[in-house]
């Protein structure tokens, strides 16, 4: 058995009906690369030999009513691909709105517990002969870049099915003895977790006080609740909207080095240009800037020893963004200014608390917590958090090949929160940003007009570049 970090675990807690902890991945194929034809079939046969060698694939989760610590992930022992993996058509049409329609109903439906947190669409009747495939992640089970990883592995090279790890086929995530799960609990519950407290205080203190020493000389994030509220600051629903565009990297990439900011630069600049359009075109545009929350990886970093490691190695920083600035141009300016302050402020914090903190958090209690504050509609009375998540995850920048069909697209899709009802990802794949956006559709009906906006301003940079 593997126990759930705190910040694993704290996914299972937080989600609710209508606020779900998921993470998908939106993939376009085209199924004609497929040595000797592609066929469901066959596709499906040969996830199922990856999967072998994939136990996160397998494993599910499990707990006891007298578990005093977070839950545990086991080896599902009755496995089957076909409760996991669907097929379905679009209409006649088969366009990018039906495509997002179908994608946003899937992602308003929770995903069974009682087996591993994970299921794939098969979406055929795709232009030009391509299909969709949705994979559907619960976010306890993977951040976006161990999310991107695990993709990774459903994908080669060349079209060909590579040959597997001999060492990791038939890994499992192994069983769970009720004693075993008990005692390790107890331990957690009653020795490590106050010996935890105990070393975390004294850094956690310190926080505001250095913060309002930063904010004093201009060199702050913005602080939490300072946000204006905007109408995707409320009390989300079940119902989704999504929308997506590609954007050329090299057109990014041109924008990049003619004003001298970073790629991450571009796209939080490009985002922001996107959101003051549709703001201003809904009469939602505030005076005050807007406030992103951007999330960071840790990975690859050394764990700190308050933190169990779990799968969710990330941290949060807060970013304002330009949005009050109207000039394209002025706006990608005043981004690196804003970026460097937050990126500096950040990187003085110490990465390890949130994960810290969240080990520690009782689980019972945040569960209640979570639907007190749904059922009363408390983020609607408080000043906002933030306004928008945007996320920034790494891709490939060569060819991949999911199960032997070329990826011609990869929009990432993030989940959505009571008082953050916008999630804005973006992640490169092979010479191309692909920007998914995804939001509660009573606060944002159509998340169309927002990529439009965006791509627009990627259009009115580039003429800058080239005048």
């Amino acid at each position: 058995m593997e126990r759930l970090s705190g910040l694993d675990a704290s996914f299972l807690y937080l989600e609710t009906r209508s606020m779900l902890m998921q993470v998908v991945g939106l993939i376009e194929i085209d199924p004609s690369t497929v040595p000797g034809g592609w066929s469901f079939d066959r596709m499906l046969r040969e996830m199922d030999r990856r999967i072998t060698a994939m136990p996160t694939f397998r494993r599910k989760l499990h707990d006891s009513l007298f578990n005093l610590d977070h839950p545990v992930w086991i080896e599902d022992r009755a496995f089957d691909i076909e409760r996991h993996v669907h097929r379905v058509a679009l209409p006649d049409s088969g366009g990018d709105t039906e495509l997002a329609e179908f994608c946003a109903h899937i992602a308003g439906v929770p995903l069974d517990r009682s087996k591993p947190l994970w299921e794939l669409w098969v979406i055929e009747g795709r232009p030009h002969g391509n299909i969709a495939i949705m994979l559907r992640m619960h976010h306890a089970g993977v951040d976006g870049v161990s999310a991107a990883d695990l993709l990774a592995q459903l994908c080669s090279l060349t079209p060909e099915d590579p040959d597997l790890d001999e060492a990791k086929v038939g890994t499992s995530a192994g069983g769970a003895s009720l004693p075993a799960l008990v005692a390790d609990g107890l331990v957690n519950f009653a020795v490590r977790r106050p010996i935890s407290i105990a070393r975390m205080l004294p850094q956690t203190v310190r926080v505001p006080f250095q913060w309002a020493s930063r904010s004093r000389s201009n060199e702050a994030m913005p602080a939490p609740f300072s946000a204006p509220r905007v109408a995707f600051n409320g009390t989300i629903t079940p119902h989704r909207s999504i929308g997506f565009t590609q954007i050329s990297l090299d057109d990014i990439k041109t924008i990049k080095n003619h004003f001298d900011v970073t790629i991450n630069d571009v796209v939080m600049a490009v985002v922001a240009g996107g959101l003051r359009k549709y703001l201003a075109d809904t009469d939602d545009l505030p005076d005050r800037p807007l406030i992103a929350a951007v999330p960071v990886s840790t990975h690859g970093e050394e764990d700190d020893r308050l933190v169990v490691a779990g799968t969710n190695q990330v941290t949060a920083m807060m970013m304002t963004l330009p949005t009050d600035v109207d000039d394209p141009i002025a706006r990608i300016e005043a981004m690196r200014e804003l970026s460097t302050t937050a990126k500096s402020h950040h990187n003085a914090l110490d990465a390890s608390l949130l994960r810290g903190w969240a080990q520690l958090i009782p689980p019972m209690t945040m569960g209640a917590l979570t639907r007190l504050y749904s059922n009363y509609r408390l983020a609607e009375r408080h000043p906002a958090v933030v306004n928008v998540i945007i996320s920034n995850v790494p891709g490939p920048s060569f060819p991949l090949y999911f199960l032997g069909s070329r990826i011609r697209a990869l929009f990432p899709l993030g989940p959505v929160a009571h008082g953050m009802g916008l999630n804005v990802t973006v992640m490169s794949c092979d010479g191309q940003m692909n920007f998914g956006a995804i939001a509660c559709k009573e606060q944002m009906p159509d998340a169309w007009p927002l990529m439009r906006a965006m791509e627009n301003d990627v259009k009115a940079l580039l003429a800058e570049c080239t005048s």
